[in-house]
């Protein structure tokens, strides 16, 4: 089998170790699933052998009401990536722009519709950050440019102000904006380009129910967008895309603010923590901004290593930009960021 592409590989780590890990490689809410979503999800099992709502009408009202915009411009899917799919086989964009490294199946979405890809680098000595000659690269002939808001895997958000001329400078040349704000939820400060949906018929917000609220078994993922493009994306998908249980829970977590405010907290606390100790020991620590830090080493073989002690953290070797000597790790709960930094320091000492 090839190495896995992204992280929360629980089953292959099982396989080859014969037990459950700690999880850093995943950046899931480290509080679990709410019991709010839990028992949501249990009830509607009761109505599992009847077909789910095939426009998740309740749910997508919900979720209109809650981002202040009409049902028609929301449409969900099975968890964000099988919206990227949609967009791509729908919109078919001749020529695309990514940055590098971002979340990858950007990428293979659009390999599947064959459209030919350039990367605009982000560089360490700019903190991994686009630059203002990113508006240069937003030209006519450019169909799509595609953004992580925060990025994975660097946690970073672009500047306001150049996100804004960005968007502006799409609207301009009649370029595809996508925007993926699937860890938008754990960001300290608003950062969205939600507002921006109804003026522009060319810009795509993506977000999911997978990050913040631990669902990422369930497969829920949200498109804020034009309804003639919706409708597009509706159509390059099979019908049944989200399960009953999926809309159920999604509903239920839309109604507990308790329980995001939580996570919220737990991250906000524990991020500064983690960085500070990964700093210490040595490690390259970018200043992310969401619920994961990525951090290089020159320790070897650091995967395996930590692997080997029940630790699993994502490898960026398969990123493009990075080089195997980066790592993306999610930040948990407090006690469990100890018992990272503990794993770290004794792989230090044995590698003296």
């Amino acid at each position: 089998m090839h190495p896995p592409t992204h992280g929360g590989d629980l089953a292959g780590y099982r396989e080859t170790y014969g037990r459950m890990p700690l999880d850093f490689s995943a950046n899931t809410s480290p509080l679990g699933v709410p019991e709010s979503v839990r028992n949501a999800a249990a009830a509607a099992l009761l109505h599992a052998d009847r077909y789910p709502d095939p426009y998740c009408r309740a749910l997508c009202r919900a979720i209109a009401k809650k981002a202040g915009c009409r049902p028609e411009n929301v449409l969900c899917g099975s968890g964000a990536a099988d919206l990227f799919f949609r967009a791509a086989l729908a919109l078919k964009p001749k020529t695309a722009l990514l940055l590098a490294p971002t979340f990858s199946e950007y990428e293979a979405a659009l390999s599947l519709a064959e459209t030919a890809l350039s990367f605009y680098p982000l560089k360490p000595e700019t903190g991994f950050l686009p630059q203002e000659d990113l508006l240069d690269r937003i030209t006519p002939g450019l169909s799509l440019l595609v953004l992580c808001e925060p990025n994975n895997p660097t946690g970073r958000t672009t500047p306001a102000p150049l996100l804004q001329k960005i968007e502006a400078r799409c609207r301009e040349t009649g370029t595809f904006l996508w925007c993926d704000e699937c860890f938008g939820g754990f960001l300290e400060k608003p950062h969205t380009l939600l507002p921006r949906v109804p003026e522009n018929p060319r810009l795509l917000l993506f977000t999911a129910f997978t990050k913040l609220y631990g669902m990422a078994g369930l497969r829920l993922g949200v498109c804020f967008g034009a309804e003639r493009v919706l409708s597009a994306m509706r159509a390059a998908g099979q019908p049944w895309s989200v399960s009953t249980p999926a809309q159920a829970a999604g509903l239920a977590a839309l109604r507990d603010e308790a329980y995001a405010e939580s996570v919220r907290a737990c991250v906000r606390a524990e991020r500064p923590f983690l960085f500070e100790g990964l700093t210490k020991l040595g490690f390259s620590v970018v200043p992310g901004e969401a619920n994961y830090l990525l951090f290089s080493t020159d320790l070897p073989d650091l995967g395996r290593r930590c692997a080997e002690k029940g630790i699993l953290l994502r490898s960026c070797a398969n990123y493009r930009g990075l080089s195997d000597a980066y790592y993306r790790t999610a930040v948990r709960t407090h006690a469990e960021n100890e018992r990272l930094l503990a794993v770290l320091r004794e792989i230090q000492k044995e590698a003296r």
